[in-house]
């Protein structure tokens, strides 16, 4: 509940007039019949959910301006046999976030355990939706919530079940993940969880600053990678890049810092639009932070990716001992949330010095 007299009092009897959630089908081009619901804070952030890709964010905007990385694929309908090889590719469609796990985060790779394809399968499950809950303007309570239920599983193996809730507070401009991994299944169940956070022009433009702070490595462990070497200014963005058409991309692996309060956090800060996005997360629960780097001619994006393992694979996070191995019936729970930092505020040169 949220007390105090709002500018809207008395002048407004619809919510959907200052914000609150629309739910949709989409009936043309490759995502006809995919489901989404459109989220208005109410405070100039704007995102859009596909319920049927597992509930990850397509596009999102602040004010004019977008956020999200959108991939040439667009929104596509759920392919749940998707997971072999690098078809993942076919169907990812970009945007503010992409789900990847919930039992292999990594390139494609095969074992006695089983076939994986990359970054797994639970970005290509729809969800159930239980609840969606608007704000209420005339009794006051501001809160506003879609909840849902995704599933990863198979008869006679594992049975992930993902509960996820982005939540928000109608007049503010930030929204709230929270996510619950259970093992439903009657044996244990390896899992592995990265929140392939995308971001896109004009947020990402030539000078904008990408912000974290903490130890890293390049992917590759060249101490000479073309982005990410102690010689580079690598938090810059730069002009697209010839060298990353195609399959061209560089990628670091960090261990973020944590500050007073016990959280991490990373973002973007576009100092020619004076706002920032800010990511919040416990690392607690999400160890990991990726920065990829794909400054392609047309395909223009970085990512920050929260994780609990880097995209390694299963087999290599088994052979070194860090695979989450959920017994029975345990859950592992997840908070992610992502809000915006305008000039005016003191919290974006706090943000982006600290950090």
């Amino acid at each position: 509940m949220n007390s105090g007299k709002k500018p809207w009092t008395g002048k407004v009897g619809n919510v959907h007039q200052v914000g609150g959630i629309e739910t949709a089908v989409l009936d043309n081009g490759p995502g006809r019949g995919v489901r989404v619901a459109w989220v208005d804070t109410g405070a100039g952030l704007r995102y859009q959910v596909v319920l049927d890709r597992g509930m990850d964010i397509g596009g999102a905007f602040y004010g004019a301006h977008g956020l999200a990385w959108l991939s040439q694929v667009g929104i596509a309908p759920a392919s749940p046999f998707s997971d072999t090889g690098i078809n993942w590719l076919r169907t990812f469609g970009g945007g503010l976030l992409t789900t990847c796990g919930l039992s292999h985060v990594g390139g494609p790779e095969e074992d006695q355990y089983g076939q994986r394809g990359l970054h797994g399968r639970i970005s290509n499950s729809p969800a159930e939706v239980i609840s969606v809950k608007q704000p209420d303007i005339l009794g006051g309570d501001l809160n506003m919530h879609l909840c849902g239920i995704i599933r990863e599983s198979s008869v006679f193996g594992p049975n992930l079940v993902l509960k996820r809730t982005i939540s928000g507070i109608l007049g503010q401009p930030y929204l709230k993940i929270v996510d619950e991994v259970t093992n439903e299944s009657n044996v244990e169940a390896p899992h592995m969880l990265l929140y392939h956070v995308n971001f896109g022009w004009p947020l990402v433009d030539e000078g904008s600053r990408i912000v974290w702070k903490g130890a890293w490595k390049s992917r590759d462990g060249d101490p000479d990678n073309r982005i990410f070497s102690g010689k580079n200014d690598f938090k810059s963005c730069p002009p697209p890049m010839n060298a990353h058409n195609g399959f061209g991309e560089d990628v670091a692996f960090i261990e973020p810092e944590v500050e007073a309060d016990n959280r991490s956090r990373a973002g973007i800060y576009n100092p020619s639009l004076d706002f920032a996005l800010r990511m919040t997360f416990d690392k607690r629960q999400l160890p990991w932070l990726v920065n990829w780097q794909h400054w392609g001619e047309n395909e223009y994006v970085t990512a920050l990716e929260p994780a609990t393992h880097p995209p390694i694979g299963q087999a290599k996070a088994r052979e070194e001992g860090s695979l989450i191995l959920l017994q029975p019936g345990e859950k592992r729970s997840y908070e992610l949330m992502v809000d915006i930092l305008t000039g005016g505020s003191k919290g974006i040169k706090s943000f982006v010095t600290t950090n």
